[in-house]
């Protein structure tokens, strides 16, 4: 606001050649409304005080000659409004009294000053209405000489300056009280330096215009050495989060650095800068004087610069709290939490259908590895720079994990071709150039509702797919992706809770001695219930044993129930059966694995050539090493070893004579090959490959009696299938021997 001191030169005059004995600030008045039904007494008025300047400002005439035209000036610009002189009498007697009600009930505006004037002294209102309506004066027309008229004028503007002073300054205390309050509100810190602008003004009786400045930092999210507008008020307000450089005015920019750079209070002719410092956090805070500050309010305002910085050292570090919550402390991006966020708030012009995409660097953690974290993690900021300067707004760009990256956007941008374009050249990471590979998942936003959670899981969904194909390295969502998965996990968890409750059953189909025709084993077969009565076949349920982890338990509870059954067949009658059972690859990734074999086959007193255990040619080839050992350890315990499913993989022959095998077992697709007056091209070689290697051959599916002969003429060994017997549970295996036995 203007100056608030009072005491000298507050009347003016122009001179009669139009100069003015006082400084008379351009485009600054004193609003005055006329209300009068007199024309002449509106001229009046305004020739008594056109000339006048109070405090710098000339008064500035608005007329209304009903009450309601009175009414509908105020409704417009009531808020600028200083004085109204006020005809009591207009269309009835108490039509002016309407007019001060309006102003203060309706409004709601306590500022502007109120002086009735009325030509008829017995319509004085009563002493309540000139309380009540907070009224200035009551004169009636006869007593308002050009002298008083001053005196009233000048008294009534005097006090609408208290009262802005004291409102203005009520306001700039609510603004930082609330910033305070809502430190971690969206706008905290500009709310917070647009309060400290106010209440300066308000201490200093200016007008509330200003800036607070500072390096970005972790304040908001610009360049952190550059000094951008924190906070604003005036016409200053719509440069808020904008370097100083884009101020129209360069000496305004330049002394708002030299502030930060001098690190003192600078006050000049028409301006002041003010250096805030807080536990090493600095602004600068640029207010427009008028005139020189006294030593007095120098005093005030560093009294009130201490305080605030206080203030101002919080909102900082609750902002700093906020960043390290929602932007990722490497690439300063948003992370996971504030990415959710944002699919959750669409921005205002926001295409129709949005894209969202997640994109997972390949084999990032052999770069860390390889290169060191250093190394890694300025790949992720050579990555995240390239995102940036290719995707420009409206494109939000994350960091949503280690090595995944995120994008919301119109769907025209966000395209598997743009982003796989963006990796077709390598990536700069300190000393190293660095290619990288990608695999991305897509989720098309249709319409808003979704939340910001579900969407991450289904763009997440996605990209799991994209990363189990072979010919693309994308994949865009589709609600029956997320059907099966859904099922996929509610079979999980069935099978984890039927597994708990011991619903799992073992059955076992006999193998039989080509020769003798006798059973010389059985194998085990793992078998799960369904709710139907029926049974989940194996190809469903063994794979989601797999991915859930929850195949290393019950291999292990297969192995031991058939260690149990080995027992009971020897105590039964029916000694030297070997009982085979099925080891996938994720048993022998258990560092126990070979251990709890051992200690299984100790528990049951089962000699160990009696336990076979049975590999897929596919186990071999996943990690050959880690199997041949443990098996190897193993054979030495006596445990007999065999290959199932001969044939079907790609075999590599240096790591089949490592393995210490005792059978080879023939695929049930290669005896399906075996017709009538045909040969077997693939089950003659690998009957023939086992004789060579010394091994004893078993055919599977065996269907028919002269599928039996013809590999009982290749010199196969036994074989299992219908034609001999289907899986069945023990029980029935003891009933199935019983009759089987010579």
């Amino acid at each position: 606001m203007t100056n608030t001191h009072y005491d000298n030169d507050e009347l003016t005059f122009l001179d009669e050649d139009g100069s003015r004995s006082d400084h008379v600030a351009p485009g600054k008045f004193w609003n005055v409304l006329v209300v009068d039904d007199d024309e002449e007494l509106h001229t009046v008025t305004r020739l008594a005080l056109s000339q006048v300047v109070i405090n710098n400002r000339q008064l500035r005439f608005l007329h209304a000659y009903s009450a309601s035209q009175a009414r509908a000036i105020l409704s417009q610009h009531g808020s600028q409004i200083a004085l109204i002189l006020l005809d009591v009498v207009l269309e009835s007697e108490d039509a002016g009294l309407t007019v001060v009600k309006y102003l203060r009930e309706t409004l709601q505006l306590e500022e502007p000053r109120i002086v009735l004037r009325t030509g008829q002294p017995g319509y004085a209102p009563e002493q309540t209405i000139i309380t009540d309506y907070d009224i200035n004066d009551y004169k009636t027309k006869t007593e308002l000489t050009r002298s008083r008229l001053l005196t009233t004028v000048i008294t009534s503007i005097r006090s609408y300056q208290h009262i802005v002073t004291i409102n203005q300054s009520r306001l700039g205390l609510q603004k930082i009280i609330d910033a305070s309050a809502n430190l971690l509100e969206e706008h905290s810190i500009k709310a917070f330096c647009e309060g400290v602008v106010i209440q300066l003004s308000s201490l200093l009786g200016l007008e509330a215009e200003g800036l607070v400045c500072a390096k970005a930092g972790s304040l908001i999210d610009k360049d952190a050495n550059t000094v951008y507008v924190l906070g604003a008020a005036g016409d200053f307000a719509n440069l808020i989060n904008q370097p100083v450089t884009r101020l129209n005015n360069a000496a305004i920019a330049e002394n708002i650095q030299r502030c930060l750079r001098q690190k003192t209070h600078i006050f000049d002719d028409g301006f002041s800068v003010l250096y805030l410092n807080r536990a090493g956090f600095e602004a600068a805070v640029y207010v427009n004087l008028a005139h020189e500050l006294s030593d007095t309010n120098k005093q005030l305002l560093e009294v009130f610069l201490s305080s605030i910085a206080i203030g101002y050292e919080n909102v900082h570090l609750f902002q700093q709290l906020r960043n390290a919550a929602f932007r990722d402390w490497l690439t300063l991006l948003p992370n996971r939490n504030e990415f959710i966020n944002l699919l959750e708030k669409p921005a205002a012009g926001d295409p129709l259908t949005k894209v969202v995409a997640l994109i997972d660097i390949s084999r990032f953690s052999d770069i860390n590895d390889g290169l060191g974290q250093d190394a890694g993690n300025a790949l992720l900021v050579s990555v995240a720079t390239r995102l940036s300067s290719f995707f420009e707004a409206p494109v939000i760009k994350a960091r949503i994990s280690s090595d995944v990256f995120g994008l919301i956007g119109p769907a025209e941008k966000i395209t598997p071709e743009q982003i796989n374009s963006l990796f077709q050249s390598s990536f700069q990471a300190l000393d190293h150039t660095i290619p990288l590979n990608v695999h991305i998942g897509f989720y098309e936003i249709a319409q808003q509702g979704d939340s910001g959670l579900d969407i991450l899981k289904r763009t997440n969904i996605a990209l799991n797919r994209a990363k189990k194909h072979h010919h693309d390295n994308f994949e865009y969502y589709a609600p029956e992706i997320e059907e099966r998965t859904t099922w996929q996990l509610n079979m999980i968890r069935r099978l984890r809770n039927d597994f708990a409750d011991r619903k799992l059953q073992l059955w076992f189909q006999p193998q039989i001695d080509l020769t003798s025709e006798q059973v010389v084993g059985v194998e085990s077969l793992l078998r799960w219930p369904d709710e139907e009565g029926g049974f989940i076949p194996p190809t469903v349920f063994i794979p989601l044993a797999e991915y859930s982890g929850l195949i290393v338990d019950i291999g292990q509870w297969v192995v031991e129930e058939s260690c149990r059954r080995i027992q009971s067949l020897n105590q039964g009658g029916y000694p030297g059966l070997r009982v085979a059972v099925n080891i996938s690859m994720p048993q022998f990734r258990d560092r126990y694995f070979v251990q709890k074999i051992k200690q299984a086959l100790t528990r049951f007193e089962c000699p160990p050539a009696q336990l076979e255990l049975e590999i897929t040619e596919s186990v071999v080839m996943d990690e050959p090493q880690i199997v041949i050992d443990a098996l190897t350890s193993l054979k030495q315990f006596g445990v007999a070893i065999a290959i199932d499913d001969f044939g079907t993989g790609f075999s590599s022959m240096s790591y089949l004579q490592r393995l210490p095998l005792d059978r080879l077992k023939v695929d049930r697709s290669f005896v399906n090959d075996i017709q009538p007056g045909k040969s077997a091209v693939i089950a003659e070689t690998i009957v023939s490959l086992g004789i060579k290697l010394g091994l004893c051959t078993i055919a599977e599916g065996v269907e028919r009696p002269d599928q039996a002969e013809y590999m009982k003429q290749l010199g196969c060994m036994e074989a299992q299938g219908y034609l001999y017997a289907k899986p069945m549970p023990f029980d029935e295996l003891t009933a199935y021997l019983e009759s089987h036995t010579g």
